[in-house]
């Protein structure tokens, strides 16, 4: 027997026992896979957290898109409505993600799609035909995903443009962050000005909002740098914190969108008059079939590559992808979003699909579904405490998208930027996203380019079918407006 080592006889009866099984698992950690993924019940809850923080704006924001205008009626959605309406779909169906899909992706109200919703459908229709032809959108979506149509598109796309994809959408999110806390603003048209945006409101940085968000970054860069547990939380507490105290002291007007201030009232009763209320085919005869099938088919283009752009790029994040960039389980993740354009029309509150926000979950550690449960119940809560979604302004959350939004352009030292198939067509597509404001403009600028190099070097069949058919869409999509024409004067 060596030194320090124990043996056992044969005869005894401790021989033959098994060996001991080691401490149970927590259920949710069970259910989730949380220890698989590499992460932790905490990490899993604080970015459930993160992710509806850094989103609750979208409560406030969607009612504010869809009450701006009037149906062909002259009819107007109320906040209330709308404010229900969102909420309830973003709970439902952030819930549904979790539990199906098993990602750490938040739906919600398509930003950009609710504006097609509000202003280009709503003046041609009734309310109730214009959420028709959303369900009718998520149907065509639903259908393409169960049959796997819309798996094989993406997994058709090659890996530097899905990589190109999310290196876009990083800028787009921290664009998104900059103009939301007015950091960066739009230079006025009146100016006759070449330069587009520019830095505060007139060239320079005033006022005490964009302070709270400039002490809200730096304090979140530096908690990030040192990976601090809940770095994104922290910062986005801290800075509301701040906002909310400097309001009280001062009374500032300019917050924008939510003023950061302690609300009257904690519980407000929902208003589900919108539920259900839905025409499904009568768009077609308010509309005319050619606009209303114009209508159809930019919806569903862009919720499917919206989408697409988003889970890819967020699960990249999340290292939910496998070498060749596909995310296992995509096939139900994409069915329960292709059911949120469904849901999103049925309670009234247009498209749902999944939240670029979410990202700022993962960068807070989230790795599974569990993460989305909670962004989910949280959404629900706000059903009965709308007021307190009130509180966090632009400036205390728009950060965590900066900084999410660095993290995921970090992406990019993996492209094959030497690869002239590529440089190009990986270009175009980080830099469309953000300079449009649409995550489907940059995939089709994207794609569109890179068929084109290969057909004309003489490789188109390296491009395929499906790459060819779907360029060849996108180009129908950006010439939309002179097909309609044409289409209408035959």
């Amino acid at each position: 027997m060596g030194r320090g080592t124990l043996t056992l006889r044969s005869d005894t009866p401790e021989a033959a026992l098994p060996p001991s099984p080691g401490p149970r698992r927590p259920f949710l950690d069970r259910l989730f896979d949380v220890g698989g993924r590499g992460s932790t019940l905490g990490r899993e809850i604080r970015g459930g957290v993160t992710t509806f923080v850094a989103m609750s704006y979208v409560i406030l924001l969607n009612p504010l898109v869809l009450g701006a205008t009037t149906d062909v009626t002259g009819a107007r959605l109320t906040t209330e409505q709308v404010t229900t309406a969102t909420a309830l779909a973003a709970a439902v169906m952030t819930v549904l993600m979790g539990l199906v899909g098993n990602a750490p992706l938040a739906v919600a109200a398509g930003l950009g799609v609710n504006g097609v919703v509000a202003f280009q459908m709503a003046p041609t229709m009734t309310w109730p035909q214009a959420f028709g032809l959303v369900v009718v959108e998520g149907v065509c979506i639903v259908l393409m995903a169960v049959s796997g149509v819309r798996e094989r598109v993406i997994n058709a796309i090659p890996a530097p443009l899905k990589t190109a994809i999310t290196v876009g959408i990083g800028l787009y999110i921290a664009l998104v962050g900059l103009v939301s806390a007015g950091f960066v603003t739009r230079t006025p048209d009146a100016a006759r000005s070449t330069v587009p945006v520019r830095m505060g409101a007139d060239g320079h940085l005033q006022g005490w909002p964009v302070l709270v968000f400039c002490v809200g970054l730096l304090l979140m860069v530096v908690l990030v740098a040192r990976r601090t547990p809940g770095a994104v939380l922290i910062s986005i507490v801290a800075a509301t914190l701040l906002a909310v105290g400097l309001n009280l002291a001062l009374d500032i007007p300019d917050w924008g969108l939510v003023e950061p201030r302690v609300p009257d009232h904690l519980v407000g009763a929902p208003d589900f008059s919108l539920l259900g209320r839905v025409d499904l085919l009568g768009g077609f005869a308010s509309a005319g079939a050619i606009a209303a099938t114009v209508f159809l088919f930019t919806l569903v283009l862009s919720g499917f590559f919206d989408a697409m752009g988003t889970i890819t790029s967020v699960a990249a994040e999340a290292r939910m992808t496998d070498a060749d960039g596909r995310v296992p389980g995509m096939g139900r993740i994409l069915v329960v979003d292709g059911a949120g354009a469904v849901v999103g029309g049925l309670t009234g509150s247009s498209p749902n699909t999944v939240f670029l926000e979410s990202a700022a979950g993962v960068g807070e550690g989230a790795r599974t579904g569990l993460a989305s449960v909670v962004t989910g119940l949280l959404f629900g809560l706000t059903l009965l405490f709308t007021p307190l979604a009130a509180v966090v302004p632009a400036q205390a959350a728009a950060p965590a998208l900066v900084v999410v939004g660095g993290m995921m352009v970090a992406q990019c030292r993996s492209i094959p930027w030497q690869d002239p198939d590529y440089t190009i067509p990986v270009f175009l597509t980080a830099a469309v996203i953000p300079f449009t404001y649409s995550i489907t403009n940059g995939v089709g600028a994207g794609l569109v380019s890179f068929v084109l190099v290969k057909t004309f070097r003489g490789r188109w069949r390296e491009a395929g079918w499906t790459l060819t058919a779907i360029a060849l869409l996108f180009a129908a999509y950006f010439a939309v407006e002179p097909i309609e024409t044409l289409l209408k004067g035959c």
